[in-house]
């Protein structure tokens, strides 16, 4: 009996030893697993960003490559992007930003006012940043808008000093009193800018005419009659103008009428000079905005709309030189593409 429970106690022992050492050595595994299971999926972490832009033309191409580089240079290898360009047509935004929201995107970049009333009305969840947009109150409809959006919507704005454009006038062009302003009917950012620009040069004591066109189709004919009436015109920053410009530049140029132009892209195609801001930069600041998001660093919805900072006094050099314009110092020639 004696002999029976030792080899009984034995094999219990053995048999707890067994028990205790299998504990050990599954449990140790698991946890490891679990802990590289974690870090692998941290660090597999990847992001698809779409972008919805309105139009190509040089300032926006510029603001999506500054945000792009940004963006890799943030995330490197885990971002992607869906890149697509709606051709200057509102309803193809619309059809891009359903497609992103079909896919699941990690996030929405829209370039350009049209681009980003799609986003916003096409979801309430995708982080939406735009780029390029003039005034985020006027573009989304918001009254009293105080800097932030407060929804899945912030961005940066493309928008310089426009008093200090309107100031150019007399700058440049002193003895021009009636000033025709052309711009796209279907942008309002244009008519935005339009506006405040109308008012501050009828402050100055200007005559000013407003011309719209509605697209790409009337742009020659509505730029003929304004260069007939009016001694100098101002075109502010808007899409249909941008992408256009080879039109606007021959009526203006043989009938010796002048353009100040909202920023760099327009100028360089039909204007003489202007106030602007450095679009790539736009897009590299939108780029850090959207890493912070990604990276789960920010809510999108307590992130305020950001600025451009330091825009620049430039000019074209031939056609000033052409129209025996004198040019201030602090104005900086800029080479045409």
């Amino acid at each position: 009996m004696k002999k029976f429970t030792k080899v009984l106690l034995s094999a219990l022992l053995a048999l707890g030893v067994t028990a205790c050492g299998s504990s050990t050595s599954e449990g140790t595994p698991a946890a490891s697993t679990d802990s590289t299971t974690t870090t692998e999926t941290s660090e597999a972490a990847t992001y698809t960003v779409g972008i919805v832009q309105l139009v190509q033309h040089v300032a926006l191409d510029a603001s999506a490559q500054g945000f792009q580089d940004e963006l890799v240079k943030e995330l490197g290898d885990a971002v992607t992007f869906d890149y697509q360009n709606a051709a200057g047509d509102s309803a193809t935004c619309s059809s891009i930003v359903s497609g992103f929201v079909t896919e699941n995107v990690d996030l929405i970049l829209a370039i350009a006012t049209p681009a980003l009333q799609a986003s916003a009305n096409g979801t309430a969840t995708i982080p939406v940043l735009g780029t390029a947009i003039t005034e985020y109150g006027t573009a989304l409809s918001i009254d009293d808008f105080d800097g932030t959006v407060g929804t899945n919507v912030s961005g940066t704005s493309d928008l310089a000093p426009l008093d200090q454009q309107a100031a150019m006038f007399d700058e440049l062009l002193p003895d021009a009193t009636t000033i025709g302003i052309l711009y796209c009917s279907a942008e309002a950012n244009s008519k935005y800018q339009a506006d405040v620009v109308k008012a501050s040069l009828e402050a100055a004591g200007k005559t000013v005419n407003v011309y719209t066109f509605t697209d790409s189709n009337d742009v020659q004919a509505i730029t003929t009659t304004a260069v007939a009436e009016n001694d100098a015109l101002y075109i502010p920053t808007d899409n249909t103008a941008a992408s256009n410009t080879g039109l606007i530049d021959p009526v203006a140029s043989e009938a010796g009428v002048p353009i100040i132009c909202g920023e760099e892209g327009i100028m360089s195609g039909c204007g003489i000079a202007t106030l602007s801001i450095d679009y790539y930069e736009l897009g590299v600041t939108t780029g850090a905005m959207a890493a912070r998001i990604l990276k789960g660093e920010a809510n999108v919805s307590e992130m305020p709309i950001e600025y451009y900072q330091n825009p620049v006094k430039e000019f074209d050099a031939e056609r000033c030189e052409a129209l025996g314009i004198t040019v201030p110092s602090d104005y900086t020639a800029v080479a045409r593409d």
